[in-house]
């Protein structure tokens, strides 16, 4: 291997077989080039044919140059020359971007009068959230006074990539400090929640939101959950003052969950979902949360119970359904369910089970209505660049989950049973809440 050197453009060889496309690129790297200089160079076999730089080559010839830095790696066969190409591109696009942590980084360049376009991102690519309007409007109408009165404008849809919900979600992240250490690297695909080393963590802000619109007019409600997952919606309901239990089959993350709870009034059983009977007592519960594994989107463990792991759909299937029935059971009347879940692809015929109808079909069949179907907008992440590989298949790429929200029995009472909203502000920095002037 030979140190970076200048060398003349008319002596490079363009690799024809490069699968990369990058006239777009190019175009947004000539901007780079001219604002910051050469600063990668162009690797180049020991016969000068590129390996990793065709984008850059073609944004020097944009610029009209002469020369442009390589780098001469002298490699052992033309098998090894392909396999670095491939990687060299592949693996910048498995690395995930922290969202939150980005539109912070623009905020700062722009207040520091820098083009933000030279970083290759645009405004759309971002969905416009790199400047996070403390006010939101709807049809011209101002949010802020129901955001002050319900959290959360309560409308079909909810919208995660506000301001609001961004900083507010910021403040109980440092909180609770659930990074998902127990799931690192499921995640195969989509964006569910905040996603970090590839594992979705359910949205803290959600929890909080589900738990002040939907539990009763007293104090202490009781909180179930048959698929509890990580520590998140058991930390904020103990932390708001309700009774949480979660069952959890995984040993190691039900350890996790309560060493983190163990201020509030939750417990996390190490058990199997279907088993929630032998936990808590059939009418005794005033809220049934849960968030079921989105069958084998991700895949939390080995176990064979496990309905993440399970062969096939209908296996899945049997698991969730004897779950959320054993649930529903434990539930009081006049009292709500609200089941978080999204729709996944079949892996091989790329067609979506509609596992949502199937949710709501189950839940029908012990006797309990859909009430309530609400749409969770996930910001969009990494869908901005997914979206042209996936179109070319006309995928669609999914921004969205379902909060479906049932209830069991008298929907008339549900004004008595339930109280008038208040919103309190949550702070990190003393574990209080105060409320919100």
């Amino acid at each position: 291997m030979e140190f970076i050197k200048e060398y003349p453009i008319e002596k490079l060889k363009v690799w024809e077989k490069n699968p990369r496309k990058n006239d777009t690129a190019a175009d947004k790297l000539t901007g780079m080039i001219e604002e910051y200089g050469f600063v990668n160079p162009i690797i180049i076999d020991q016969h000068g044919t590129i390996r990793a730089g065709h984008t850059r080559l073609k944004a020097a010839q944009k610029l009209s140059k002469d020369t442009v830095p390589v780098l001469i790696y002298d490699f052992q066969n033309e098998a090894q020359a392909i396999g670095y190409a491939i990687a060299d591109n592949k693996l910048s696009e498995i690395a995930e971007w922290d969202f939150e942590q980005l539109d912070e980084l623009m905020n700062e360049l722009e207040e520091m009068d820098f083009d933000t376009s030279l970083t290759g991102f645009e405004g759309d690519e971002l969905g416009d959230e790199k400047k996070f309007d403390k006010t939101s409007y709807i049809d011209g109408v101002e949010m802020k006074d129901l955001k002050e009165v319900f959290l959360v404008p309560p409308f079909s849809v909810l919208n995660t990539s506000q301001g609001y919900w961004v900083d507010r979600k910021k403040e109980w992240k440092k909180i609770i400090g659930d990074a998902g250490e127990t799931r690192a690297g499921t995640l195969s695909s989509g964006f569910y929640e905040s996603i970090s080393d590839g594992v979705s963590i359910f949205d803290p802000v959600l929890a909080e939101v589900i738990n002040l619109w939907f539990t009763p007019k007293k104090e202490g409600n009781v909180i179930v959950d048959c698929f509890a997952g990580d520590t998140v919606f058991g930390y904020v309901s103990g932390f708001k003052g309700n009774v949480f239990r979660g069952i959890e089959l995984r040993e190691e993350q039900c350890k996790l969950n309560n060493e983190r709870t163990k201020n509030f009034d939750v417990e996390y059983y190490n058990d199997d979902g279907r088993n929630i009977s032998k936990h808590i007592e059939k009418d005794s519960v005033d809220l049934l949360f849960s968030c079921p594994p989105y069958f084998d989107l991700e895949v939390y463990s080995d176990l064979e119970n496990d309905a993440s792991n399970q062969k096939d759909y209908e296996s899945y299937l049997t698991i969730i359904e004897k779950a959320l029935s054993e649930s529903v059971n434990c539930l009081k009347q006049n009292r709500f369910a609200v089941i978080v879940i999204g729709d996944v692809r079949n892996k091989k015929s790329g067609l979506y089970y509609d596992l949502v109808s199937d949710v709501v079909r189950i839940m029908g069949k012990n006797g309990i209505g859909l009430y309530n179907n609400m749409i969770l907008y996930d910001r969009i992440g990494t869908a901005g660049m997914l979206a042209t590989r996936y179109m070319k298949g006309r995928k669609i790429p999914k921004v969205h989950q379902n909060i479906l929200v049932f209830y069991k029995g008298d929907t008339k009472k549900i004004r008595d049973i339930f109280p008038e909203i208040e919103v309190m502000q949550v702070e990190s920095d003393d574990m209080e809440f105060q409320t919100m002037e």
